[in-house]
């Protein structure tokens, strides 16, 4: 604790109308600065978070924490299951087969990778049932040839629930009138959004129909698993996969979507790196702002000199006063990013709508709008290291302070 006549002193310097327009003007700027910088990293953080959420929850929500597959076709899967469903940190077990090909509807072709599921036991790996805005999973019957579009990709061809789509696969037929590709006709019955890239692309049809386009007979791809911890995916499905007899090869989710993941918590800390030095050099301004009052104050500091304070007096006097605009500053710029933080998402989606852009191309990026997930940890960081560089920015122009000589001072006076 500072002495309460150097407080007191400080903190009137603070809130004085100075002679010099100019100081005030510069001390603004300085408080400012660190709104501004604070807000920001803040606002950036959140949102770097919310890319990080809905990787985790959306798109690998739909992608497989892991998998084991057949070598080359799974002829008992659900042996396979009983023995996988018992291991530690297993969540849901369920068969899949999965090809790639074209579908077309009304001369619109777009490419598609066709998911083969069992409705009853998707639910357990996937989070598709919360997502399907038309329809349902209990209209893929075995045997009707439905399939479940994703938004985007019925977009692209024009299909709506009800319509005839022609799945062509990359497989040649060859008949007596020639060479032909694969084909196959499905009804759509039903529409899901999840606001992830896989809607351009994923479409879902029963199990049997997709073995049977395949010509895989009773067999199926392999089974996906769903652990409790995502992270640990990798090193389980293969422990799983060591105790099964028979061959089976393994997957899981960081083989196609491990990169990205790794990019955005890699862009998270660059990002908060680079934002923070725009925090410190904002935070730096307080030092112009203290050497400049400290040599307006220089009359002031001198008399004080001669009535008997000491030189730590002086300085504390200039490190409150550098101390109140970096925590007005920080205090600032964390009430005004917490509130931007929670409202970006919606900010954002008005400025779309109003002017009609798309910020986030859902056939570029994985998700299609802007989230943001503030958290109390990041928010506690950026107000600590705004408060630290502050507070350090005052210790040199409160030592230069303390340094000054009454005689000298008051020569001119």
């Amino acid at each position: 604790m500072v002495k309460s006549w150097a407080s007191w002193i400080g903190l009137r310097y603070t809130r004085a109308k100075r002679r010099n327009h100019f100081i005030s003007f510069i001390s603004a700027v300085s408080m400012l600065g660190l709104t501004l910088g604070v807000m920001v990293l803040i606002t950036v953080l959140s949102v770097m978070n919310g890319f990080d959420r809905e990787m985790r929850e959306r798109v690998l929500g739909m992608v497989p924490h892991g998998e084991i597959l057949g070598y080359p076709v799974m002829q008992n899967w659900r042996d396979v299951e009983k023995a996988v469903i018992g291991k530690p940190g297993v969540l849901g077990v369920a068969p899949f087969v999965q090809a790639e090909g074209m579908l077309n509807f009304e001369g619109r072709t777009n490419g598609v990778f066709l998911q083969g599921i069992m409705p009853e036991q998707e639910p357990k790996v996937s989070i598709i049932k919360d997502h399907i805005t038309q329809g349902s999973l209990d209209a893929l019957q075995p045997g009707s040839y439905g399939i479940i579009l994703g938004d985007l990709l019925a977009q692209f061809i024009g299909a709506r629930v009800g319509d005839k789509v022609t799945l062509i696969l990359p497989e040649a037929t060859a008949t007596m009138g020639g060479v032909f590709p694969r084909m196959k006709r499905f009804e759509v019955v039903g529409i899901f959004s999840t606001g992830a890239q896989l809607d351009a692309n994923l479409a879902l049809i029963n199990i049997e129909d997709a073995a049977k386009v395949k010509k895989l007979g009773e067999g199926v791809d392999g089974v996906r698993v769903k652990f409790d911890d995502l992270f640990t995916a990798p090193q389980r499905i293969r422990e799983i996969a060591s105790t099964l007899p028979g061959m089976y090869r393994v997957s899981d989710w960081t083989r196609t979507q491990g990169n990205l993941f790794q990019a955005i918590k890699m862009e998270k800390t660059i990002m908060g790196l680079l934002l923070s030095l725009v925090v410190a050099v904002a935070a730096f301004n307080i030092v112009s702002t203290l050497v400049m009052v400290v040599t307006d104050k220089t009359a002031d500091i001198a008399i004080l000199r001669t009535l008997g304070a000491t030189p730590g007096d002086i300085m504390k006097i200039f490190m409150v006063q550098g101390s109140v605009i970096g925590v007005v500053g920080t205090a600032s710029g964390v009430i005004l990013g917490v509130i931007l933080a929670f409202t970006v998402t919606d900010l954002v989606n008005w400025i779309q709508r109003v002017f009609d852009v798309q910020f986030l191309d859902p056939n570029v990026y994985f998700i299609s709008y802007l989230p943001s997930d503030p958290q109390l940890q990041d928010v506690v960081s950026v107000c600590a290291l705004s408060l630290a560089v502050s507070f350090v920015a005052t210790i040199y122009p409160a030592w230069r302070a303390s340094r000054t000589q009454p005689a000298e001072a008051l020569r001119y006076e």
